[in-house]
């Protein structure tokens, strides 16, 4: 019995996927919280201390029409998704040395994988997908 319960147990660690966070937006909009004094998001967005976050997702770093990018932003190469979002939020100036964004990140994995849901559903017009 031992060596098929062996056997059993392998099979399923290996059909198993790896830890998955599942996105809750509501989570997220809490969340954003954080980011208002300087982002906003939705159909009223406009630039403040910090550019407005719709259609983060696929867009280049340092784009946002009308807002004026630290050099070391602009130069960054990050294209937003998911996961690139989740490494710079983490630690914004570690992740762009350079970047005029102060701010201390979002450390928890998954306030970070819901936040991202959040700012995801809005599309470049502030309209939601």
């Amino acid at each position: 019995m031992g060596k098929w319960f062996l056997l059993a147990a392998t099979s399923i660690s290996v059909v198993m996927p790896g830890t998955a966070h599942a996105q809750d937006v509501a989570a997220g909009e809490t969340t954003f919280k954080l980011c208002q004094p300087c982002h906003s998001v939705g159909e009223e967005a406009k630039n403040r201390v910090g550019p407005a976050l719709n259609g983060l997702e696929g867009r280049k770093a340092g784009t946002v029409d009308g807002f004026s990018y630290s050099d070391a932003n602009k130069e960054s190469g990050i294209v937003w998704s998911e996961a690139s979002f989740k490494d710079y939020i983490k630690d914004p100036r570690a992740k762009i040395p350079g970047t005029k964004m102060i701010f201390p990140g979002v450390k928890d994995e998954q306030r970070a994988t819901d936040l991202w849901a959040y700012l995801a559903q809005y599309k470049a017009d502030g309209g939601k997908k």
